[in-house]
């Protein structure tokens, strides 16, 4: 396993097992999977509604606490002056951990500077070792870089072959901040696993395109977050580091890139407003 470090020192995992869309059933054997497959860093959320089950699992391995590297995410009605605070206890308890190694914000929606002051306050009393946002686009990842006390050392966005987002790196690579992706498989979108020039720089490598598009970005210095709940398919993704892809490996792959997302963006009127129904419907259930 390899690491990356943070600007202040923490080292984070370099790829990362993410829980989002699994199931309350499946998700803490899929996390001690994940663990006894290799993997160290593991990725949830309070809006994933499985923190709990994450928990168990944390509980459960047989890895000590310290070579964990756990991850959770404040939702957007959580955001403001010690409510964002209290939902990051609360996380705590869920995970049933004292401290987590990095807590993130999840939108850019709502009010967010307030949040991210809590991120600060739990970091400047060690209960967090490591703050940062997810899904800011460049302008207001660099707004919060220039305004905050302490810097996010995090931004969690979408980042696979056909949206790689190379801009956004270079200005998070200015303000040393790292770069996280989420849905590094695109969920398969845009025929992904099939995609001729993946298939073919894995067929070179004898690996799977899978395994192409996390070493990519690892070769990127971007950590990479792979879910799946089939044992063999998460030894698989765990295993990035026994190749290397070349420069025209590295130069085939940029040619993919269309520059568009393959969900949505996050800075649509109408995505706000879907955020805000979310919240909604979430407190209705």
């Amino acid at each position: 396993m390899k690491n990356f470090e943070l600007y202040n020192g923490v080292k984070i995992p370099a790829n990362g097992y993410g829980v989002y869309q699994i199931s309350k059933n499946d998700c803490k054997n899929s996390v001690l999977m994940a663990i006894n497959a290799g993997y160290r860093h593991i990725d949830t959320a309070q809006a994933y509604f499985n923190e709990e089950e994450v928990g168990q699992a944390i509980a459960e391995c047989n890895v000590a606490r310290s070579e964990l590297f756990i991850t959770t995410k404040v939702w957007i009605d959580n955001y403001g002056e010690n409510k964002t605070y209290d939902s990051v206890i609360e996380s705590m308890k869920k995970l049933k951990v004292d401290y987590l190694d990095l807590i993130l914000l999840h939108q850019p929606i709502g009010d967010y500077f307030a949040a991210y002051r809590d991120l600060e306050k739990l970091y400047l009393e060690g209960k967090v070792k490591a703050i940062g946002v997810s899904n800011f686009y460049e302008d207001r990842l660099v707004d919060i870089c220039l305004q905050a006390k302490i810097k996010p050392m995090v931004n969690q966005i979408e980042v696979n072959p056909f949206n790689q987002n190379i801009e956004a790196k270079e200005w998070a690579d200015k303000y040393n901040v790292v770069i996280e992706a989420w849905a590094p498989f695109g969920e398969g979108r845009n025929d992904m696993f099939n995609n001729p020039v993946l298939k073919e720089i894995g067929a070179k490598h004898n690996r799977s395109v899978a395994q192409v598009i996390l070493r990519w970005l690892y070769q990127r210095g971007i950590v990479s977050l792979a879910k799946s709940v089939h044992e063999s398919r998460i030894k698989e993704n765990f295993d990035i580091y026994s190749f290397e892809l070349d420069d025209q490996d590295m130069a085939k792959i940029k040619g993919l890139d269309t520059k568009n997302s393959l969900f949505f963006n996050h800075q649509t009127p109408e995505m706000v407003e879907w955020f805000y129904k979310l919240i909604e419907s979430r407190r209705n259930n």
